[in-house]
This record gives structure tokens, sequence and C-alpha cells, in this order.
């Protein structure tokens, strides 16, 4: 974390602690979600927050955490955007500090305050069809980082939001990011009834301290996807690819007679339920099965 050096009520100078981050909000129908990525440590806890079929927020720089709440409350009542911001800010006497990306049901904004850390700024646009998104950094090697991540989100429409997040996230990392290093990094994402359990929560994963935070979260992301991700390139268990699958599951001790029911024990174990299709195999529970009994 950086100290920074502010003017305090008696003319004096107090050091506070600057969270530096660049960070993607994004929206989708009903999906809303952030990634955030910075040397800062667990800056999971402190920028993200999404309501399913609402928006999502982040609050950055010298960072209000109330802002979450609150900006999420005036989503809900279907303030926009850019009067969510403009609320937040008018009632903040330290708004010049502060950086915040909003995106709701119909609209995106981002602010910077002027006393924001050079190279500070950001950007937002969107629509219904492409989805919405804001866009914004501080203490970043330069805009280009910002820049790479909106060509990011616009080269992965039609793609899942959470695809879309972490792929502007690792675009902007890759174009210089903080200029101070890495550390933490998360991404968070819900949507309507989504996600294990219909809990709304479509991914919740951080990096609290890594050497290289973006890429140890796109890792975490895969394992995400394979775990609670729904079945995908299924083949039917039948002919030479049952055999196959019975075999395996043998050599791993599962040898129900039912092949459904074995391979059902074995993937419970595992934790690739959310993958089982009645009948078939998953291509990515296959690919497991055959690098367990390798």
């Amino acid at each position: 974390m950086a100290a920074v050096r502010m003017a305090n009520s008696r003319g004096g100078f107090a050091a506070r602690v600057w969270p530096v981050t660049f960070s993607i909000v994004g929206g989708m129908g009903t999906a809303y979600g952030v990634a955030v990525a910075s040397k800062f440590l667990a800056v999971g806890s402190v920028v993200p927050a999404a309501t399913p079929g609402v928006g999502a927020v982040a609050t950055q720089s010298f960072a209000k955490v109330s802002y979450k709440a609150d900006g999420l409350g005036l989503l809900a009542k279907n303030v926009s955007a850019q009067e969510t911001i403009d609320r937040l800010t008018a009632a903040d006497p330290l708004r010049e500090t502060r950086q915040i990306g909003v995106v709701g049901a119909r609209s995106s904004a981002t602010f910077t305050g002027s006393g924001c850390m050079d190279w500070a700024g950001g950007v937002a646009e969107g629509s219904p069809d492409e989805g919405f998104v804001a866009i914004q950094g501080n203490i970043l090697t330069g805009a280009d980082v910002v820049e790479a991540m909106l060509e990011a989100w616009r080269g992965t429409s039609g793609q899942a939001l959470t695809d879309r997040l972490l792929s502007a996230l690792l675009a902007g990392d890759a174009a210089g990011g903080d200029r101070r290093g890495r550390q933490g990094a998360a991404l968070y994402a819900v949507d309507v009834a989504a996600g294990y359990d219909n809990c709304g929560v479509l991914v919740d994963l951080r990096v609290d301290d890594h050497a290289q935070a973006t890429q140890e979260l796109a890792r975490l992301m895969d394992l995400n996807t394979l775990y609670f991700g729904g079945p995908e390139d299924v083949s039917p268990l039948e002919g030479q690819v049952a055999e196959e699958v019975r075999v395996r599951l043998g050599q791993l001790g599962y040898t129900h007679d039912d092949l459904d029911t074995a391979l059902e024990e074995w993937a419970g174990v595992e934790n690739y339920e959310m993958r089982l299709s009645p009948g078939g195999i998953d291509a990515r529970v296959l690919a497991a099965l055959r690098a367990a009994t390798a």
C-alpha cells in the first residue's frame, strides 16, 4: 500500500493509506459484477458490491465503503447510475479523493475526484444489447490500462458476463495496471436465481496476496467454472465411452452395476455434481476422470 500525505484540518499533514486500484463494473440483463486488481491486500473485501437484478458498485482510491450499500439502495429505487454517483458524492466532503464506478439496469457512470493520484480516470458506456460498463483506475501506468480494458470488454461481446469481466481485468493488467505492482484481485458477480443452490452468486473469488494476482484469479476462475458450471459437450454413456468410464471408475473403486450411479458417486466425492448429465458425461468431467486414472 502507498502512504500519501494529505493536508489535515490543522494545516499539518497526515499519512493515509491509499487503495490504488483498477476495476471494471459490468451488467448484462439481470447479471451484474465487478472485477478488480490492486497492489492492496484483500482488495476484494473493500471494492466490489452487486445485487442480482439491481446493479453493481466499485468504490476505490480513498475508498468509502458505505458507497456500496448506499449506491445499491439507490439503484434499487431505479435511480440512474449517474444520479447515484451525484447523490453519493454530493454528501461526501472527501469526494475529490474518491473514485467510483456504477452500473444499473439501464445506465452506467464513473467518477474520478480531482484529488486522485495520476494516472487516474475512467470511462463508461453501454446499451441493453451490449451490456453496460464502467471502468476506472488510479495510480496506473497510464490511460492505456483503461483503454485496454474497454477494448477487451467490447471484444468479448456475446460471452458470459464473468468471462468479459475477467478478460478486461487481464487486459488492464497486461497493459501495465497498478504502477506499483500486484498483490490482490477479485471477481464478484451475481444474477437472479443463479449459482450454487440458486443463491444468486455466479462467482465470488478473491486473491488476497499473490505476486501474480490476476493470473491466479484466472486460474481460480477456471476451477470455478469446472466445479459450478453446468454440463457442456456431453457424450452419451454408450459404446466405447461407457466402457472407458466403467473401467476408469473401477480403477478408483467405484464398481456399482449401474454406470450412472457409479459416476454419480465418484463425481460427488470430487465435487463435479453440477456437471452431471443423466446418461452422459461432461467433457471436463471425463478429462478429470482420465487424469485421475492416468
